[in-house]
């Protein structure tokens, strides 16, 4: 039986903050995210009596969360879907909707410690990064045969690589003497094409290159665009949703998202807000919440995380 070490970042926190929508009868969680489970399994043993939906694109982490989760079983569904699809997936198993909706964003711990998917930039792999493996373009797809002005609108605006236009070009520049295939000579490429004096601080010159096919090849932002609608219209009445992301893109679009039901669009000198006008969202949090210096210690990748939460208090316009 595979061992499951990893502990999923702010579990307290968010635990604090679904509890209240875990009192009514027959309570719903989904986990859109599921990754190897350890949210899931979590929230499975703080609320006994609640059901729970997983769901994931990567069929690796699924099965390895069906084994994380069999202890559970007759309180677990799993749902193969992208995050977006959560309308769709709760319809399939005749579920109206959830009183808490997690998300987990970003690259899980499981697809960055296996080599083979070739996610991290400090291990040599295959060019791939795709969160579901079975299908669709590869990141040696994207930086093989994408020309200059898409590769720099890729760094640019998923990588916010302010050297894009030279990472582009030496992308280019190599790859005519021999296309790409592992993540080895893309990172070295990419530290050569970035000044010696950048390169001295930072971290890994090549993260923001990495985060940016990742983002492309999974088309990650899009999908969260669409995600998080769906997911407010999937929540219950009362329900609460909570969203960690890692990185200033994905924060943007969760805050954006919520923005739009918790405000009114009412003039503040008008008497009274109509009722179709009144806001249906309420935020859990002040802004976004980041993870204690003791968090972080024990847990690096909770250094980045942004987490924001809000409940359902009424019906969208």
């Amino acid at each position: 039986m595979a061992t499951f070490t990893h502990e999923p970042v702010l579990r307290q926190r968010y635990l604090d903050l679904l509890a209240p929508a875990m009192l009514v009868d027959g309570a719903v969680v989904v986990d859109a995210t599921l990754g190897l489970g350890g949210h899931a399994e979590a929230v499975l043993e703080m609320f006994p009596n609640v059901r729970l939906v997983g769901l994931d694109r990567d069929p690796q982490a699924l099965d390895m969360s069906r084994e994380r989760l069999a202890r559970f079983s007759p309180r677990v569904e799993f749902v193969h879907a992208v995050y977006d699809q959560i309308g769709e997936s709760l319809d399939s198993l005749g579920i109206a909707s959830a009183h808490g909706i997690l998300f987990d964003l970003g690259v899980s711990s499981m697809q960055l410690d296996n080599v083979e998917r070739g996610f991290s930039y400090s291990q040599v792999a295959p060019l791939d990064m795709r969160m579901n493996g079975t299908t669709g373009q590869t990141a040696a797809d994207v930086v093989n045969t994408y020309g200059e002005h898409e590769l720099i609108q890729i760094l640019r605006n998923y990588g916010e690589e302010k050297f894009a236009p030279r990472v582009a070009r030496a992308i280019i520049r190599e790859r005519e003497i021999e296309p790409f295939s592992t993540s080895d000579r893309l990172v070295n490429v990419v530290r050569d094409a970035i000044p010696a004096a950048t390169r001295r601080t930072g971290g890994n010159p090549a993260k923001r290159t990495f985060q940016a096919l990742r983002i492309e090849v999974n088309d990650e932002l899009a999908v969260l665009e669409r995600a998080i609608p769906a997911a407010l219209d999937s929540l219950a009445l009362g329900g609460r949703i909570i969203v960690m992301s890692y990185q200033s893109l994905e924060d943007r679009i969760v805050k954006n998202a919520f923005k739009v039901g918790t405000e009114s669009t009412t003039p503040v000198d008008m008497p009274f807000i109509p009722e179709s006008d009144k806001p249906w969202l309420k935020f859990l949090t002040r802004g976004s919440e980041t993870a204690t210096d003791v968090e972080v210690s024990e847990n690096p990748r909770a250094a980045s995380v942004r987490l924001r939460a809000a409940e359902r208090i009424g019906d969208a316009a």
